[in-house]
């Protein structure tokens, strides 16, 4: 009589779940990369131009989430539409991206140096449009050293 799933380790279950996303985030990035080139438009030669490409945008974050790094794009993201909010929704907004990203404690805490976020911390007092600028430009720099070459050399092997 089959035992079914019950009679596999739960280690080997975790692996194909894992295999299983990542399958799915390619087939994904696949679909985007034929979708890109169908459309005769060229691949982002730069992470300032894929990041002003909607289909650009999800293709990365595909992309992240396979090296389960998605954290840096969201917060770079989550920037943006800080920026361009009303002035009496920054404070609950500086708070919100505060928790979730700067905070030592967040759960998607990006990687910044400690001086960048000492002076992160002094500013959600009264934070302003521009607070979390320098921390964005730091976060962009790093992905464009080290995840967006990544990516690409991905969409090569396609």
């Amino acid at each position: 009589m089959c035992k079914g799933l019950s009679a596999i380790p739960s280690s080997c279950l975790e692996k194909a779940k894992g295999m299983r996303v990542k399958l799915s985030h390619l087939a994904e990035k696949q679909d985007w990369v034929h979708k890109h080139r169908a459309n005769e438009e060229k691949l982002p030669q730069d992470l300032e131009s894929l990041l002003n490409s909607k289909l650009g945008v999800q293709a990365f974050r595909w992309f992240l989430r396979s090296e389960f790094s998605e954290e840096n794009l969201e917060f770079w993201l989550a920037c943006e539409e800080y920026k361009n909010s009303s002035g009496s929704k920054l404070a609950g907004k500086a708070q919100s991206i505060y928790n979730q990203f700067i905070n030592p404690e967040a759960p998607r805490e990006v990687n910044l140096d400690s001086e960048t976020r000492e002076g992160l911390t002094g500013l959600m007092q009264e934070p302003r449009a521009d607070t979390f600028d320098e921390a964005q430009h730091r976060i962009f720099s790093l992905m464009a050293k080290d995840s967006f070459p990544r990516f690409q050399r991905s969409l090569r092997v396609l």
